[in-house]
């Protein structure tokens, strides 16, 4: 699914606006991985979009661990923002909680189900993949470990 009207999304302080004023997709991915559970406190739910119709204002900071995305936070506040492959670099993958209007996004599907907290168990008919299924069809990089 795609929507193609403008949304706007901030981090917790207000200092980092992005807006998406393009077709970008309305369904949003879970990923229950160690990995993303340390990086955003709890489950890691994110929509893409398109880097050309993305724009960002205020004081981002990025971490880039080797051969792993690019992640990016508020450097004032914290506040998670993005992911984004460090090869491809095509699509951001946004943190779905700082854009009110992604609120009403379905689940796409989750991924890493069997690394999932109790307190994370989400409802709804979707796609639910283990780290083994996922990792079958997107093999880890060397160096990757969640």
């Amino acid at each position: 699914m795609n929507r193609a009207d403008e949304i706007q999304g901030q981090c917790l302080c207000g200092a980092v606006q992005i807006t998406v004023s393009g077709a970008h997709d309305t369904e949003v991915g879970v990923c229950h991985c160690y990995r993303c559970q340390r990086w955003s406190g709890g489950l890691y739910a994110t929509f893409d979009a398109p880097v050309d119709v993305v724009t960002v204002r205020g004081p981002v900071t990025r971490y880039t661990a080797p051969h792993l995305a690019e992640r990016a936070f508020c450097g004032t506040c914290g506040s998670n923002l993005w992911l984004r492959d460090q090869e491809s670099g095509e699509d951001y993958e946004l943190v779905a909680g700082i854009f009110r209007d992604a609120a009403a996004y379905p689940i796409r599907s989750e991924i890493y189900i069997d690394q999932a907290p109790a307190y994370a168990e989400l409802q709804g008919e979707h796609p639910r993949r283990t780290a083994a299924d996922y990792e079958a069809q997107h093999p880890p990089v060397e160096g990757e470990t969640s």
